[in-house]
């Protein structure tokens, strides 16, 4: 069950997204590559609770956009426990670097 923070969060993220988040979504957005996707989608794996960049229900795909502070030691550790996560529930992660535009 999604707790209020992180619906608080998800929105938040909504409002506050990067550039090159922005673009891909537009690319994403009312179904332009034939498949309905939700930006900053949140998701409870027993007590974690995750929110994707990028999710498309019907091809269990999440697409995950990496800035700069992906580059850091504990945030590649968390982002591969992230990812193993959303594999174990069956669910394809694709990962991007979140570049400057």
């Amino acid at each position: 069950m999604l707790n209020s923070k992180a619906l608080f969060n998800a929105r938040l993220l909504r409002k506050r997204m990067t550039k090159s988040e922005k673009m891909l979504w537009q690319e994403l957005r009312n179904k332009k590559l034939g498949f309905k996707f939700h930006r900053q989608m949140p998701f409870v794996f027993e007590n974690y609770h995750f929110i994707a960049d990028f999710y498309c229900s019907k091809r269990k795909l999440i697409i995950e956009l990496d800035g700069e502070i992906h580059n850091d030691l504990e945030i590649k550790e968390y982002d591969k426990f992230r990812t193993e996560a959303f594999e174990i529930a069956g669910y394809q992660v694709i990962r991007f670097k979140n570049s400057p535009c």
